[in-house]
């Protein structure tokens, strides 16, 4: 089994230099959890928003390429939402699933939750939605680009 370190790291690098950790990996759900950490913080010690918007496109965009046959997919819109902030120490969870996944369009929300280490409760930090453009042709010099999500993918 592969573990979730060595996951992130083959498919999405910027992810794991956070140190993000992709757990499930399937057409129709995306997971994965980030403690977070100086190096995903902003000057005041939460996380860095921006950091919220790299893992809802990147889960996201893992999501669309699988559910559309591994073809290329783009992002081309972005919304977010955040509600609540996420402390240095806290834990953070994702979860992407598809709100309509068509065959040139899908469209996935992406959400996460923070958590205290131990703790079972799970509060709301934000809220996206990810447009992607699907069905793209894959240029030759990237052929090989879904082979890991391939090997490491539940479909």
């Amino acid at each position: 089994m592969v573990s979730a370190s060595s996951k992130t790291k083959a498919l999405d690098p910027p992810l794991h230099a956070l140190g993000f950790e992709i757990d499930e990996l399937s057409p129709t759900r995306v997971t994965g959890r980030l403690p977070v950490s100086p190096m995903c913080c902003q000057p005041f010690k939460v996380l860095h928003g921006g950091v919220s918007a790299l893992i809802a496109e990147s889960l996201a965009s893992m999501g669309a390429h699988m559910a559309s046959g591994f073809k290329r997919v783009a992002g081309i819109q972005l919304s977010i939402n955040h509600v609540k902030s996420a402390d240095l120490g806290d834990l953070v969870f994702a979860e992407a699933s598809p709100v309509s996944a068509g065959k040139t369009i899908q469209v996935w929300e992406v959400k996460l939750w923070k958590s205290k280490e131990g703790s079972e409760n799970r509060t709301l930090i934000s809220s996206s939605r990810v447009t992607l453009l699907c069905n793209l042709p894959v240029p030759d010099h990237v052929k090989d680009a879904s082979d890991p999500l391939k090997l490491i993918s539940k479909l």
